[in-house]
């Protein structure tokens, strides 16, 4: 009896595990949208470039503290000749002396005053770096929100086509068993019932085929959204899309799109590092400050020798060298503004696509809605005749695999609404804010 029970809780266990194992997340599409952009690697990878610029905008600003060194020097020497060349007591012997000991300190500090503008534009482009890899992050954050939404709507697409499938299967199972009774009394031929359970078998892999594919997309998307590879997401319940009357223009693209921002941050880096070059042909000024100490053993000791004073520092050979590096600065405003021109036609043609797809599963979802009634009228009107012997085993098939066309259809127009609903959100920039 003891056995038994062992026997029976280690079951219990072993289902509990089995359930654990395959747990069922429901999961909306604003929270796959979410989970894209800060759950996938991607958009973490993002966020650690973005840390990085961060660090450098932070560094960029050491050049404006002053630079300060201090050293040290302890050297042991020959005796040298010493000959003074001030008059000495004539008691004193040189060679007596024996300055074989040198020590020396120093400190020094330099605080930049004027350096052409170079250290203020190394500070702003460090500045405009850190905007543009967020924009930039942000522009990935949309892709992968939607590639997000692709694979939670595909996967609504399979789980809807299995659903269909299994409801249809049902139906076709019940005509099979009927026809088998109707063929063992002589009713109906023997063909009939074998192009019934034909049907079947077809619907039958027709279901395999949609079970593997919401299996594999299942697996896509919780891999996809770092989510437990265990993780079964359970038949989804897709809200309805918004009907948009108006065709958008692209306007609210040009001004909402983070690309379109990255690339105008890149524009003044560019700008910057122009500016950076012009100022390597300027001079540059410094306060600078300084103390030392000398003692040369036996012979002289120096102490609190304190310096204050202005520097000035000019590369000529800048006047004739320079000037190439600035017009490669300048090249370089130039390929960014051919880009951001690129960019602005780029969106104009998606925000146009996309109004077109979107209207367009609008107005197929309305027909695809209106097929489904004409094929469950038509499925009705050929079973009431099938009934009663005014039409064929054939037209009864027939109008049952229209019929499940049909339904499938109009999901997958349903699917394919949202998909593109979205997709007009993302072309104007407005798929999710910063």
């Amino acid at each position: 009896m003891n056995t038994k029970i062992g026997k029976f809780t280690l079951l219990l266990f072993c289902l509990q595990g089995v359930a654990f194992a395959q747990q069922s997340t429901p999961l909306t599409l604003q929270e796959v949208i979410h989970l894209a952009q800060t759950q996938s690697l991607e958009a973490k990878a993002s966020e650690t470039k973005i840390t990085g610029k961060k660090l450098e905008f932070e560094a960029s600003k050491n050049t404006l503290l002053p630079d300060a060194k201090l050293s040290g020097q302890y050297l042991a020497m020959t005796s040298p000749d010493v000959k003074f060349q001030i008059p000495m007591s004539s008691s004193s012997d040189p060679m007596s002396i024996k300055a074989n000991q040198l020590l020396l300190g120093q400190a020094s500090v330099s605080m930049p005053i004027y350096t052409g503008g170079k250290i203020k534009n190394s500070i702003a482009a460090a500045s405009n770096a850190v905007k543009a890899e967020e924009f930039s992050a942000l522009a990935l954050k949309d892709q992968l929100a939607e590639q997000g939404i692709n694979l939670y709507i595909n996967l609504y697409k399979a789980q809807q086509t299995a659903l269909l499938m299994e409801e249809n299967i049902k139906r076709s199972e019940q005509r099979v068993a009927d026809f088998k009774a109707m063929e063992a009394n002589g009713i109906i031929p023997r063909n009939d019932l074998l192009k019934a359970e034909l049907q079947l078998s077809n619907y039958k892999v027709a279901l395999q085929e949609a079970q593997k594919n919401a299996t594999v997309l299942n697996y896509q998307l919780v891999n996809f959204l770092k989510l437990d590879e265990a993780t079964k997401v359970p038949a989804i319940n897709l809200d309805e899309a918004p009907i948009i009357a108006d065709i958008s223009d692209a306007t609210t693209a040009l001004t909402n799109r983070n690309e379109l921002k990255a690339l105008q941050a890149q524009h003044d880096i560019a700008l910057n590092r122009v500016n950076i070059e012009k100022s390597n042909a300027l001079p540059k000024i410094a306060l600078t400050g300084g103390y030392a100490a000398l003692d040369v053993h036996n012979l002289i000791t120096v102490k609190n020798a304190v310096n204050v004073g202005v520097g000035i520092s000019y590369d000529i050979g800048s006047l004739y060298k320079n000037k190439k590096n600035v017009n490669i600065a300048r090249n370089q405003v130039n390929q960014v503004d051919e880009n951001v021109v690129m960019m602005n036609d780029k969106i104009r043609v998606q925000v146009q696509q996309a109004n077109e797809n979107y209207h367009l599963t609008i107005s197929q979802n309305q027909l695809y809605t209106e097929a489904v009634n004409q094929a469950n009228e038509n499925y009705r009107i050929v079973k009431d005749k099938y009934d009663n012997g005014v039409a064929d085993t054939d037209d009864l098939l027939e109008a049952d695999v229209q019929q499940l066309q049909s339904k499938i259809n109009l999901a997958i127009s349903k699917a394919n609404t949202v998909e593109k609903y979205y997709d007009l959100l993302l072309v104007n920039g407005q798929l999710t804010t910063k």
